[in-house]
């Protein structure tokens, strides 16, 4: 069986230029949009209390996004806030100007016009970025990646996008996608990877993002949890973890929890640069086949990276198996805890802590981590089932995929 991976943090540090991309206004100016929204409502904070006595923690919570706007996983979060933000460049307003009745409103179709909204994804984004152009009356056009399944292409068709799976992977559909957005009149490319060049727009995304860790920070002091000792989030680009790693930097910047994050090991691109120290880019290339297709990206957010290796204690590259292992922990809990209905991206986290916790070949990593019965745990189930038939696959037939 593969074994987990991992690469305690000792890059050398930077002058932290893009820690503000994560201000605790930004992200709160955010958060006031997706307010906004008629389909909001604050996802729920899962504790699990009886998992947290198994496992030898203090406490255990899983922010559950399968409940996000109806669409199964957090991705619209940053997809709809980069596309508010760039309404509101484009118009010369303040994005704090354009909460969503504007944005849907004839006088500011008739400003802004039309515009074509691009983007490459494995699904989740991708669904995001078609709901929000959707209810924004703007067009999207969705690239995605060899390997993707045809209900998550469906479900992205069934919001009015033209959306077509690829044959080649995700960076290279990254690529498609940014020049077909460069030879498009009023063509945008909305994607959460960033480049030299590129790095407006996945910033705007990062503090969508951060609407998720806003809320799972308020909802611990509402259970009487001061602050997290330990936080565990997967990474793709790295989007996602450069976001909740810069909201909880930012926000209890004298006693900051210790970040893990976890990559699946096909594409564990932010692993290989924390293991070769220096702390320059690393990328993936080639097929990358695993069932955590959220997480099959080579190519590093170049924004997230710089907070990421500023930040993180420990980098963590998961085998198919540890996902598996926690979609189904979290589908079959103690009893007396709330179930989660986490996909294969989404349960990622939570198989690595089960792992670290329970497995003696990991105690090392345990150790170090200072996990313990004091320790207060937090988590993002980012997915829910988004892909049907092969959560059933691998939570009810006990397949790996």
């Amino acid at each position: 069986m593969e074994t987990i991976k991992w690469a305690v943090n000792h890059m050398p540090k930077t002058e932290d230029a893009n820690l503000p991309v994560m201000a605790l206004s930004e992200v709160t100016k955010a958060r006031t949009f997706h307010e906004s929204f008629p389909q909001y409502s604050v996802t729920p904070l899962v504790k699990l209390e009886h998992m947290a006595q198994k496992l030898g923690v203090g406490s255990l919570y899983i922010k559950d996004e399968s409940y996000r706007f109806g669409l199964n996983a957090f991705k619209v979060l940053g997809g709809s806030f980069a596309m508010a933000r760039y309404i509101a460049q484009q118009t010369r307003k303040d994005v704090s100007e354009l909460p969503y009745q504007v944005l849907t409103s004839k006088a500011l179709k008739e400003e802004f016009g039309q515009a074509t909204f691009f983007t490459a994804t494995d699904g989740n984004h991708g669904r995001g970025v078609a709901w929000a152009a959707n209810k924004l009356g703007q067009k999207a056009v969705v690239l995605m990646p060899k390997g993707s399944t045809q209900t998550r292409l469906n479900n992205i068709l069934k919001e009015g996008a033209d959306a077509t799976i690829e044959e080649c992977n995700y960076d290279e559909c990254v690529r498609m996608a940014a020049d077909m957005a460069a030879h498009t009149e009023h063509g945008i490319i909305v994607q959460d990877t960033a480049w030299d060049g590129y790095e407006e727009i996945p910033a705007w995304i990062m503090q969508g993002y951060g609407t998720m860790a806003m809320e799972a920070d308020d909802q611990l002091h509402e259970d009487g949890c001061k602050s997290p000792t330990h936080v565990f989030i997967q990474a793709g680009v790295g989007s996602l973890a450069g976001a909740v790693q810069g909201y909880f930097a930012n926000r209890y910047p004298k006693n900051p929890p210790k970040v893990v994050v976890v990559e699946a090991e096909a594409a564990a691109c932010l692993y290989k640069g924390a293991a070769a120290g220096d702390g320059a880019i690393r990328i993936v290339d080639g097929d990358m086949p695993t069932i955590m297709a959220g997480l099959a990206c080579g190519e590093p957010n170049t924004i997230s990276w710089d907070i990421l290796k500023n930040h993180v204690d420990t980098f963590v590259a998961a085998p198919d198996w540890v996902a598996a292992k926690g979609m189904r922990m979290l589908a079959a809990p103690i009893k007396g805890d709330t179930p989660v209905t986490s996909g294969e991206s989404g349960a990622a986290p939570f198989g690595t802590l089960a792992c670290i916790m329970c497995m003696e070949e990991y105690r090392e990593l345990r150790e170090h981590l200072g996990l313990d019965e004091t320790s207060r745990v937090l988590l993002f189930s980012t997915e829910g089932d988004t892909d049907p038939a092969r959560y059933e696959s691998i939570v009810w037939d006990g397949k790996e995929r």
